[in-house]
């Protein structure tokens, strides 16, 4: 009988320690399971794609005298067309960003209104030429006016009087509402962006793009330099430092989209010199980010819809690099240096 006992209490301590590995040997497998890295999805930073904001697009004066300008560096995309005199203005949008300070701002002109329409964007801007608000009132762009209550005059700058208007992103969104304007689009963004980093050096025909003089005319060449800590292109307006009004910082840009276009004089209600763009078709350009360019094709089938744009050798439409982009158009008279 002692002896039974014995074996079943030997019996009973084994089945303990067996029983106490199993539980030891789940605890192990549950804890793994915990630990698991958790991958997170890539998301671009320049701006939310899946956002249905309309842009606000709005013009920017570029005059030498109105330098420096101010808000440009919350901008996700920026064009730069030649107007009278040879001098340029610029077409910022900004989306889904605050911005207190935007400007200085300027009047309307009509080779920018297109390009506010194929963004689906409100445009900003400060009176304008005759035939440039025409064509706003008979088309239905839903405008702002900053030169009123939505807009602000900076005092303080030593600069004549018409270039030290600015408005804001919070001005143009009480615009928007006090206006009854629709503040979201189904329309998608201009450009296709990669959140994965593009490598033009890879592809064909891709040639260095260190340096970059766009000349404009006699009064304006926009330049860029490649900076290969930041991986972006620092700008300047003729020789002088594009920098911001606010940050002191000079701008910075990812990437560069550049062709030429014909420009020619017309003149409307006894002014002259205002400049038009033949800009409904196609044609070839480049696309510059990270030191290298590459040429692309741009289409365009009428003022209203979107630019398309394509890698010439591929035919495939262009991704861009998630960062801003500079959208340059200068004259078919102009001079594009790359090195």
């Amino acid at each position: 009988m002692k002896r039974s006992l014995k074996i079943f209490g030997i019996f009973l301590i084994m089945l303990i320690l067996v029983s106490g590995c199993g539980k030891k040997e789940e605890e192990k497998v549950e804890l793994k399971e915990e630990t698991a890295p958790i991958v997170e999805e890539k998301k671009l930073q320049i701006l939310d794609e899946n956002s249905k904001s309309r842009p606000y697009a709005v013009m920017i004066n570029c005059h030498n005298n109105a330098l420096p300008q101010a808000g440009l560096n919350k901008a996700f995309l920026v064009y730069e067309l030649m107007v009278e005199g040879g001098i340029t203005r610029m077409l910022a949008l900004f989306k889904d960003v605050n911005v207190d300070k935007i400007g200085s701002c300027r009047s309307a002109r009509m080779q920018f209104l297109g390009y506010a329409r194929e963004n689906d964007a409100i445009y900003a801007h400060a009176g304008g030429a005759p035939d440039a608000i025409a064509n706003i009132k008979n088309t239905g762009l839903n405008d702002v006016d900053v030169d009123g209550k939505y807009g602000m005059r900076d005092k303080t700058l030593k600069r004549q009087f018409e270039h030290t208007l600015f408005t804001s992103t919070k001005l143009l969104s009480d615009a928007a509402q006090n206006k009854k304007y629709a503040t979201t689009t189904d329309k998608g963004n201009l450009l296709n962006y990669s959140v994965d980093e593009i490598d033009l050096s890879k592809m064909e025909d891709a040639k260095i793009a260190s340096n970059i003089s766009i000349k404009y005319s006699n009064y304006r060449t926009s330049k860029y330099t490649y900076d290969a800590e930041s991986k972006t292109y620092l700008r300047k307006m003729n020789n002088t430092d594009n920098v911001d009004l606010v940050t002191n910082e000079q701008y910075k840009v990812k990437n560069i989209i550049i062709y030429s276009l014909k420009y020619s004089d017309y003149s409307y209600n006894g002014y002259h010199g205002y400049q038009k763009i033949d800009n409904i078709g196609s044609g070839e350009g480049l696309y510059v980010t990270n030191g290298y360019s590459i040429p692309i094709i741009w289409e365009k089938a009428s003022e209203n819809s979107k630019t398309i744009y394509k890698i010439k050798s591929t035919k495939e439409e262009l991704k861009v690099n998630d960062g801003n982009t500079y959208i340059q158009i200068y004259p078919t008279s102009g001079t594009l240096t790359i090195s």
